[in-house]
């Protein structure tokens, strides 16, 4: 296993996603790591930088669309390897989760939250439990976001104004359970240092 800093990381997998593109085949990405440290900002820089080099924009999935709720990691998990990788390379569709609503289809939007993907673009997940040992099997590359639980919780706060503080114990018990479980950042081809 490999271990980079963010920027090394992201010329490495910009060049391994490309080099998979290249020979026509449709690269599916799986980005974990425990909640704060740096998955959808090294996802979305990803993203922007394949789009950058000409090779199509990926599709990118963030879990928090598939989670049915803060008691759901183990449940989105199960919902992307049923709903949008077992079915893979045929075209996809799942449907994102309503935080407000509690449920799944999103009423404000026009779609009811359905999602669609076709490949060819290749494929981008982010998210903790998006990686664990069944969706290991089917994705092409794998990495872990590794990073401390001080700037993490920090980060957590800082990103939702502190109104979700009370959900922090409940979703890192989660977190506890399914990386002891699937050994994820065992699994990870990189490591990133966030």
């Amino acid at each position: 296993m490999q271990e980079l800093d963010f920027q090394a990381g992201i010329a490495t997998l910009t060049k391994r996603f490309a080099d998979l593109l290249d020979q026509n085949l449709n690269p599916v990405l799986l980005i974990d790591g425990r909640a704060g440290s740096g998955k959808s900002t090294f996802a979305q820089n990803l993203r922007d930088e394949i789009f950058r080099l000409g090779d199509g924009a990926p599709h990118l999935i963030h879990m928090d669309d598939l989670y049915p709720g803060w008691e759901g990691l183990r449940a989105g998990s199960s919902y992307l390897l049923q709903q949008v990788l077992k079915p893979l390379p045929n075209s996809i569709s799942y449907q994102k989760w309503d935080w407000e609503k509690g449920k799944r289809g999103v009423e404000s939007d026009e779609f009811s939250g359905w999602r669609h993907y076709q490949p060819g673009t290749g494929l981008i997940v982010e998210g903790c439990g998006s990686l664990s040992r069944a969706t290991k099997e089917l994705a092409s590359l794998s990495v872990w976001i590794e990073c401390d639980a001080a700037t993490r919780k920090k980060r957590w706060q800082q990103r939702d104004g502190n109104r979700f503080d009370e959900c922090w114990p409940i979703w890192e018990l989660q977190e506890d359970e399914f990386y002891e479980l699937e050994r994820s950042s065992q699994l990870a081809d990189l490591v990133i240092r966030s």
